[in-house]
């Protein structure tokens, strides 16, 4: 594939989309099933109809390295090809690469506005991102009300780890009924490795609530 390739306004019919879709599937599952050289190829060709998706998911081949040599500026230019086309996860990405340096000079300010973007396209990881940049300090001194009110709208969202930095501030102002209303809201939103790290949050919790909530998470991963 010519990594240089223009991104195209394409009018794309039904058939187009379904068959960008279906590239798009069978890179995600040989992604899955760590076949990387072929996930590459698949996102490679999905990503000539200048689908932003497709865009997108180019652009996590190149920061990742799936399947192709890491390229995090190239990785950048497809990401944003897609934010130009309204993509909230492409916009969600550029904000991780920015945050972290990771590649190319780090800046806060310039991940927050891509959060921000991404959250306005309803990824609701992005709001909790944001949470944790207000926690943070964004602009010097921590903003907890200003995260809190993020991690809130992450976690009513669907965001397990907005759940558990909602119990978090709730653990650190005492409020032991908040921690167990939101970790119990996570439990049905999370995945093992998150189940992993909840469990681990609360090994030392002595409170009867967040003892049944170590119990269900423990219930949950052996299921799985």
């Amino acid at each position: 594939m010519n990594t240089d390739m223009a991104v195209r306004d394409i009018s794309l019919t039904g058939k187009d989309l379904d068959i960008v879709e279906t590239q798009l599937l069978l890179g995600q599952l040989y992604l899955d099933s760590g076949n990387f050289s072929h996930a590459f190829e698949m996102f490679s060709i999905a990503a000539r109809s200048g689908r932003p998706c497709a865009l997108n998911m180019l652009g996590r081949a190149y920061e990742r390295a799936w399947g192709v040599a890491r390229d995090v500026l190239l990785a950048v230019k497809y990401f944003n090809a897609a934010v130009r086309e309204g993509d909230g996860w492409a916009a969600f990405n550029l904000g991780d690469v920015y945050l972290t340096g990771d590649g190319l000079p780090a800046d806060k300010m310039r991940a927050y506005k891509y959060y921000l973007f991404a959250a306005q396209k309803g990824v609701a990881k992005a709001l909790n991102m944001l949470g944790l940049l207000h926690e943070r300090g964004l602009y010097g001194s921590p903003d907890i009300d200003g995260a809190r009110q993020f991690f809130r709208a992450a976690g009513e969202a669907g965001d397990c780890w907005a759940c558990l930095n909602m119990g978090r501030l709730s653990l650190n102002e005492n409020d032991v009924t908040g921690v167990a209303e939101w970790f119990e809201r996570s439990l049905t939103l999370g995945f093992p490795e998150y189940w992993e790290c909840l469990e681990a949050f609360l090994r030392d919790a002595n409170a009867p609530a967040l003892q049944r909530i170590i119990f269900e998470v423990r219930r949950r991963s052996k299921i799985r």
